[in-house]
């Protein structure tokens, strides 16, 4: 069989302690290849620090994020309680072109400006929590801050749909996967047509039911994998229950599991090297 180098991406870095040292002891082993980062999380400052020894051999970029906690400014339009709304009111407003996108676009910038700030250096690729990155509207404005920086060519964006063959495939959490599918249509052309990389493959949604076998919903993640795939995971310990939406014992479930000698036996098994960036 042909070695199939795979991105696989752990979300949500900073959201709280508990997640953040739960992903660094992954990157630490080798058992995940990228981690994206909430930079309007409180802890952001002071957890950036620790990714440092990462740098090179882990993918380290934006988890855009614009429906979890407080933006870094103002957004009077966008989040006029100072708080960011939830996913449906954007989905819903996205889909009726009533975004205001210079809020959004500002925040963009804030976002960016916060990790190189903590990190002395640009993302290596951006993503979004709740793939709001790749909306309607919300895509305009990030491929437009982004190339306004000169990043186009230097960073990649995740591209979070995927062929409809594929997700039928895998069937964990496929309702969910193929909705943001088809919210994200057309995301990947537009982003390689403004000079970025995008992989080309993505899975890994889940239902975050604890109760569910790891082993058997990643190997399902694995299968029919695009030719430069990219796996999302979302591993945490369990402590900040309170900031985890609900989903502790699924993130602790999903941390065992990756730092197990199962899941090194099912890379083995299906012949795949975790990369840093899309090959």
């Amino acid at each position: 069989m042909t070695i199939r180098k795979i991105v696989l991406c752990a979300d949500d870095y900073a959201m709280n302690e508990g997640v953040s040292r739960g992903i660094l002891a992954l990157a630490e082993i080798g058992r995940i290849s990228a981690t994206s980062a909430m930079t309007n999380a409180p802890a952001w400052p002071v957890l950036a620090g620790r990714l440092a020894p990462l740098a090179g051999r882990t993918g380290i970029g934006l988890h855009l994020t614009l429906t979890w906690g407080a933006p870094l400014g103002a957004m009077p339009h966008f989040a006029p309680t100072g708080r960011m709304p939830r996913l449906g009111a954007v989905i819903g407003a996205a889909l009726r072109s009533r975004l205001r996108l210079d809020d959004i676009a500002a925040e963009i910038g804030r976002q960016l400006d916060a990790f190189r700030d903590a990190t002395g250096r640009e993302p290596d690729f951006v993503d979004g929590h709740q793939h709001v990155h790749a909306l309607p509207g919300i895509r305009q404005a990030l491929l437009g801050v982004l190339a306004e920086r000169g990043l186009a060519g230097r960073i990649w964006l995740r591209d979070p749909a995927d062929r409809l063959s594929a997700i039928a495939a895998r069937r964990p959490a496929a309702a969910k996967a193929l909705l943001v599918a088809a919210l994200s249509r057309g995301f990947g052309a537009q982003a390689r047509a403004a000079g970025f990389r995008t992989n080309e493959g993505f899975s890994g949604f889940s239902p975050f039911d604890p109760a569910r076998d790891p082993d058997r919903d990643f190997a399902a993640y694995l299968t029919a994998t695009g030719r430069a795939h990219l796996v999302m995971c979302h591993p945490g310990e369990d402590t900040d229950a309170a900031s985890l939406d609900g989903v502790v014992e699924a993130r602790r479930r999903e941390l065992d599991y990756l730092a197990s000698p199962d899941f090194g036996r099912l890379l083995a098994a299906r012949q795949v090297e975790l990369v840093p960036a899309p090959a």
